[in-house]
């Protein structure tokens, strides 16, 4: 009796201990669970995050990558003030004497986020700047004597006084408006630049118009209210804008298209503003006018199959102004920096090299 009494006891005691044990282990499983759990949620919140966004606000998302890509680049959104008025612009690095500054002009409402793109490419030592032009993106919205042609010119000297940019010649860079910009700042301010590049340039009398240009004149001429193609407000009309602006298609998801389309529809009666400015008596041939006022080493770059402004528009520059260099990129549009991002930068690159090899030939026979 006694032996079946202390037999009983020890098997009690080992199911105790295996209970203990096995709460123990399954204790440990919970804890592990739980950092498993917690650890992922670092991870978790973000996706969630970006998930939320890319469905709900991708207008803000898209804002969000373009500072993630200027940050990757070394970009530094900066704001300079003269008198009341505000301008906005990112810059990488400092001037220098091996190189000249460069200062580069975006095109009718786009921003100074469209030259990321061709950033990408240059000189990591030489000092950038893209500013937003009048009235666009984080520069001062005023009135229209801003934003004609001469008025653009105008507010960029003031921009490029208050950020001292021309105590040394720089070169300037504009694409389409801010190509026509650009090509009469060099007209008007000569001293400033020691080259300009003009990229598919507006502002002249083409030899040949793109149906994009004989649309705007049947619209002109009727005085009818009609849509305009580079001023969207349904996807659809994205959708053309972009076949209209590049060669290659460029197919975007639709939240892409409506991340965009929710970042230009606020600002689509100052676009309107822009543009009946732009293409009004006063600015239509602005570039073509002053031409002949140019002395500035100048370089043309164009896209061969740009529908907005034909590149027959090189050979007037040619015809013009003989010594300038022209590329006409094949199989690319009006969107040069979109589409050909690497072949830009590399031209441009190359012609600052070859000026630079002629001012010290320059030198050496004087």
């Amino acid at each position: 009796m006694h032996v079946l009494r202390s037999r009983t006891r020890r098997r009690r005691r080992r199911k105790g201990q295996l209970y203990l044990t096995d709460r123990r282990g399954l204790g440990q499983e919970l804890a592990a669970m739980e950092l498993v759990m917690l650890s992922g949620g670092v991870l978790v919140v973000p996706v969630l995050a970006f998930i939320t966004s890319f469905l709900f606000w991708p207008g803000a998302l898209l804002k969000v990558y373009n500072w993630y890509w200027r940050c990757r680049l070394g970009l530094v959104v900066r704001y300079s003030h003269s008198g009341n008025y505000r301008f906005c612009y990112s810059s990488r690095g400092k001037p220098g004497d091996d190189a000249p500054s460069l200062l580069l002009l975006h095109g009718f409402s786009a921003t100074k986020d469209m030259w990321l793109p061709v950033i990408k490419y240059l000189p990591k030592n030489q000092y950038v700047v893209c500013v937003d032009m009048p009235g666009h993106e984080g520069t001062s919205r005023t009135g229209a004597e801003d934003y004609s042609i001469l008025g653009q010119v105008g507010r960029i000297h003031q921009f490029v006084q208050s950020i001292g940019l021309n105590k040394k010649p720089f070169h300037l860079i504009g694409t389409s408006m801010g190509g026509n910009v650009a090509g009469v700042y060099a007209a008007h301010h000569p001293s400033d630049l020691c080259s300009v590049t003009l990229i598919c340039p507006a502002g002249l009398v083409y030899p040949t118009e793109t149906p994009f240009i004989s649309r705007l004149r049947e619209l002109e001429k009727s005085q009818q209210e009609g849509s305009i193609p580079l001023i969207p407000s349904t996807p659809q009309e994205l959708e053309d804008m972009l076949r209209l602006c590049c060669y290659t298609p460029i197919k975007l998801p639709k939240q892409v298209l409506r991340g965009l389309l929710d970042n230009r529809i606020p600002n689509n009666g100052f676009y309107k503003e822009v543009f009946m400015e732009i293409t009004g008596e006063k600015s239509r041939h602005s570039l073509q006018e002053n031409l002949h006022l140019i002395k500035t080493p100048l370089q043309v770059i164009w896209g061969k199959e740009d529908q907005v402004v034909h590149s027959s528009g090189a050979t007037v520059l040619k015809g013009a102004l003989p010594h300038c260099q022209v590329d006409v990129l094949e199989n690319c549009g009006h969107s040069v920096a979109l589409e050909r991002p690497r072949k830009a930068a590399t031209l441009i690159v190359d012609f600052l090299s070859a000026q630079e090899v002629n001012s010290e030939n320059s030198k050496k026979l004087s």
